[in-house]
């Protein structure tokens, strides 16, 4: 029984790895970049992470292609990349990045010429600066392969409060481990724990009137993790500041 017992219990960690993307093994894509040398047109974007450099998520960063952007579910995840196949124009290493933004399909074109974010294709648009870490400017695109791997961040998990009264609207960014947060919840110093609905990207919504309340925060991430950070906003908090809380 005890033998039966911990063969379950190692079927379902080796499910559990498998799901969440882990140590499933190197799967093929493609690449291409946008956004300029400097990066600068990578800003903003579908994740609503706003300027990427302040946020700490530099230049290391792709606009996923449908198939992989899970209506903005993996908004914050991260993934190692290197380029394959193409002796002309590939370079040698790899780059771990972080998936801030949305690479639409364009149906206009085929697949193979112009509509590489098309579905249900798998495409990585990078920065043009990690871009070229891993295959040369004049390639346009090359074939890779990636896979998820955790997330590394400094410093704790941080929460941008945005909206009003009654439509609190919050970013959340910085998120270690998984990175892509798929539930989170919101408790005033007068409320019990409220799940909050992902609105756009990785802002979350909570209609409930938190004005004058010292505010705590409780996320969960793909792979199941969750991390309560309380009191991180006191009672004096306003729109537009941000709060910093626990890491994963």
């Amino acid at each position: 029984m005890v033998l039966v017992g911990f063969l379950l219990v190692a079927i379902l960690g080796v499910m559990t790895s498998s799901v969440n993307g882990y140590d499933g093994g190197w799967v093929n894509a493609h690449a291409t970049f946008y956004g300029g040398g400097d990066a600068s047109g990578t800003m903003g974007g579908a994740c609503g992470y706003g300027n990427l450099y302040s946020q700490g998520y530099g230049t290391n960063t792709a606009a996923l292609s449908t198939a992989l952007f899970n209506n903005g579910l993996s908004c914050g995840a991260c993934f190692e990349i290197r380029c394959q196949n193409d002796g002309k124009w590939c370079l040698p290493g790899s780059i771990v990045v972080t998936a801030t933004n949305f690479c639409p399909p364009n149906n206009a074109l085929p697949n193979n010429a112009g509509g590489w974010c098309n579905p249900p294709q798998q495409h990585f648009d990078l920065s043009q600066p990690v871009f070229q870490r891993i295959a040369q400017y004049k390639a346009g695109i090359v074939p890779v392969a990636y896979r998820r791997v955790p997330c590394v961040r400094r410093g704790g998990i941080r929460f941008t409060i945005n909206g009003h009264s009654y439509f609190n609207l919050v970013l959340i960014t910085n998120v270690g481990g998984a990175g892509d947060v798929h539930s989170a919840w919101v408790k005033g110093s007068r409320t019990g724990w409220q799940a909050m609905s992902r609105n756009w990207g990785q802002n979350w919504q909570s209609n409930s009137y938190l004005n004058g309340q010292a505010l705590s925060f409780k996320v969960t991430t793909s792979d199941g993790r969750t991390i309560v950070s309380n009191n991180v906003a006191s009672a004096g908090w306003s729109f537009g500041q941000t709060f910093t809380g626990a890491q994963i």
